[in-house]
């Protein structure tokens, strides 16, 4: 894929300490875990190793802390093929992340911002000649909120599409929405981004809800449904849905990581919105089928061998019921 313009990913790093139980434990209760991990994360660093493991040129912008953790991070980036000019360090701790995995696949998790807290504006323009360079930009919310502002205005100015994956949910100003050209959400912050913290969006259906998403000036909607697929729209073209491929799930930490790091790929191999949603959620089904989050990215290989063997039992089903 040389001579390509890279997919540039603007967000957190963090370190997941990972603990594998039963179920997950009520407020106030204690329970055995079966297994612990440690794992490079952090929604940034997971979807640009989603890229970087497809084969696609990738490069990262964000801050890790000068503490062990740090060094780790840079290391794994580096070693997963994440290009890492644009990652300052500051004083103190990288992120974390404590994660709580069930036997169900489920999981809780608490997010500390250490360094990921002080990626702001001035390390943008630090980087400009990167962002420049991009094909996509890829965005999330465990950064300050001034600096993801800030990059959409960017992108606004550089003619480079921004991709936000708007996770964790926070009330975000008007232009952030109009600066985005796909707003990639699952359902909780879907809701959120309709009603509110307090409201109720719970009897939508996607089509409404990616109108009102887009009302408020994003280009396109994807909207993550888990075991339902996903439901892509935009200003250019009708919704559809994009059916989910059964997998017993493991681990479902970063699937929607794996989720926009395939999307953004997609787009960028010339795939209409359409079929990058459908190449995503493959990239996304093959993630929970594994444990951790950036050990379970697949390869490319691996995706379309996934994609054909799907197609064949598809096509048979088909000649069954004819």
């Amino acid at each position: 894929m040389a001579g390509q313009k890279p997919i540039v990913v603007v967000g957190s790093i963090n370190v997941d300490l990972v603990t594998f139980t039963e179920r997950i434990p009520a407020v106030g209760e204690t329970v055995i875990g079966d297994l612990f991990q440690i794992h490079p994360g952090g929604k940034g660093a997971n979807q640009a190793v989603a890229v970087a493991r497809l084969g696609y040129p990738v490069r990262m912008i964000g801050r890790l802390g000068n503490d062990t953790f740090g060094e780790l991070l840079k290391t794994q980036l580096q070693e997963s093929g994440v290009e890492i000019a644009g990652v300052g360090t500051s004083e103190g701790a990288s992120g974390v992340a404590v994660i709580e995995v069930s036997r169900r696949g489920e999981n809780t998790i608490i997010v500390t911002p250490g360094a990921n807290d002080k990626l702001t504006p001035r390390d943008l323009e630090t980087n400009l000649s990167i962002i420049r360079q991009a094909g996509i930009v890829l965005a999330q919310l465990e950064t300050p909120l001034e600096t993801v502002e800030y990059l959409g205005s960017l992108c606004a100015r550089e003619g480079v599409p921004l991709i936000l994956d708007p996770a964790p949910a926070r009330e975000l100003p008007l232009s952030i929405f109009e600066h985005t050209a796909w707003f990639t959400p699952n359902q909780t912050e879907a809701e959120y981004f309709i009603a509110g913290p307090r409201g109720e969006a719970t009897n939508l259906g996607p089509s409404e809800i990616a109108r009102r998403l887009m009302s408020k000036g994003v280009g396109g909607v994807v909207l993550k449904m888990g075991e339902q697929g996903a439901y892509v729209a935009s200003k250019e073209s009708a919704g559809q849905t994009i059916a989910a491929f059964p997998v017993k799930a493991i681990d479902t930490t970063a699937a929607g990581d794996a989720f926009n790091g395939g999307f953004a790929t997609g787009l960028m191999l010339g795939k209409m919105p359409i079929e990058s949603a459908k190449f995503a959620t493959a990239v996304a089904a093959i993630s929970v089928t594994r444990s951790g989050a950036q050990p379970s990215m697949p390869n490319m290989n691996e995706v379309e061998t996934f994609m054909e063997n799907h197609a064949v039992k598809i096509n048979r089903h088909s000649e069954q019921t004819e």
